[in-house]
């Protein structure tokens, strides 16, 4: 006969090791890459947002050529350093490195998918 004890236990074990699958499952999508690149724009905006988690979030403009229409680039910034390459770069055009990660569950890590990793300001 199961007794509740055991079916308490048995829940309890269940709420654990789909919490540690979440964990699990979240620090693979922060750890392991979709894609690496560079992008190169003007940075037009970058601030620390969030109510309960705060992230730096930034965008830039990118420009293809003279006259066209530029596009943005939203990103964001987990690394202090890195972030603060940014704020003294704001207005500048840059060129950031970045990871994308995608299906990482919480927006407690950055608004969108590409990370900055590195920022080097153009004279």
């Amino acid at each position: 006969m199961i007794t509740s004890k055991r079916i308490i236990l048995y829940v309890i074990g269940l709420l654990a090791a789909a919490l540690l699958l979440l964990a699990a499952y979240t620090w693979v999508m922060l750890h392991v890459s979709y894609s690496d690149g560079e992008r190169a724009g003007y940075l037009q905006k970058f601030s620390s947002r969030g109510w309960v988690c705060k992230t730096w979030e930034g965008e830039i403009l990118l420009t293809s050529m003279p006259g066209a229409i530029p596009e943005k680039f939203e990103f964001s910034v987990r690394d202090e350093s890195v972030a603060r390459d940014l704020t003294n770069a704001t207005g500048k055009r840059v060129i950031l490195t970045y990871a994308q990660h995608k299906g990482v569950p919480s927006q407690c890590f950055g608004e969108t998918e590409y990370y900055i990793t590195k920022v080097a300001v153009q004279p």
